[in-house]
């Protein structure tokens, strides 16, 4: 997969589909790599343009000093656009992608014509929570994290759970800094009042097994925007795309085609 060299970072990134289709943008969850959308991405509408990208400090992209700022993660998705020619987007986002696509569409809104956010809010933990899981991380290391982070990410029963070993995978494959860098990025973010301003077609997914950010805080996120719909997934954790890819590649298309899309 080509590297996308920009004046501070290289960004691993993937784009597929016609160079006229209409964009659609994928946005990872911290400690995840573009592999999180690939049981999704073969079930969606012919045609499409999608990009898929490493975060900063995940996959095969650069891991630059931490902490990092939010404002370095919007800034990282926005000049990837602008290089592939895309605008007008719809941008999808899950958890840590959610924060950045809710801060694309605040910054450039050009470049978003409709959101999707799944597993995400406007504001994730607290920065004393953040703090204590990056100590944690710096002390044990990512492998040792792991399992607490399944068990947040899947429920109880976390270790029978689909798409578990990928996750897992992805986690402890992501660098420590990198890690800890995005984690800083997370703390340091509030969007609620920005996001409150927000009007375009918005989908919001929530999963009723997730306890990193439970349905009632995606809901809460879902109300601040006004275009929205809200969409819960039975049977699924906080990594739809990897436990019922159909199902939620499903909700997906179904907004696409519900806005016009495709």
């Amino acid at each position: 997969m080509p590297l996308i060299y920009f004046d501070d970072i290289r960004l691993n990134a993937e784009v597929q589909g016609p160079v006229d289709g209409p964009p659609v943008v994928f946005l990872n969850a911290l400690g995840t790599d573009m592999r999180l959308w690939d049981a999704v991405v073969p079930l969606l509408p012919p045609g499409l343009r999608l990009l898929r990208f490493d975060a900063r400090g995940h996959g095969g992209s650069d891991v630059p000093a931490p902490p990092y700022a939010m404002g370095a993660l919007i800034r990282d998705a926005e000049r990837l656009m602008d290089h592939f020619g895309l605008k007008d987007a719809v941008v999808v986002g899950l958890s840590l992608g959610g924060l950045v696509a809710q801060g694309l569409a605040i910054k450039r809104l050009d470049l978003v014509r409709a959101m999707v956010l799944s597993n995400t809010a406007a504001k994730i933990g607290s920065a004393e929570m953040w703090q204590g899981r990056i100590e944690e991380v710096r002390r044990t290391g990512l492998a040792s994290y792991a399992d607490g982070s399944m068990a947040r990410m899947f429920g109880r029963n976390w270790a029978q759970a689909t798409g578990v070993d990928l996750a897992r995978a992805m986690l402890v494959g992501t660098a420590e800094d990198g890690w800890c860098g995005t984690a800083a990025a997370i703390a340091g973010t509030d969007f609620y009042t920005p996001t409150a301003s927000l009007t375009l077609p918005s989908l919001i997914i929530a999963g009723a097994n997730d306890a990193a950010t439970p349905p009632d805080l995606v809901r809460e996120t879902a109300d601040l925007i006004r275009g929205h719909r809200f969409a819960l997934m039975r049977g699924t954790g906080h990594l739809p795309p990897l436990e019922k890819p159909a199902e939620w590649a499903a909700l997906l298309a179904t907004f696409l085609a519900d806005i016009g899309y495709v």
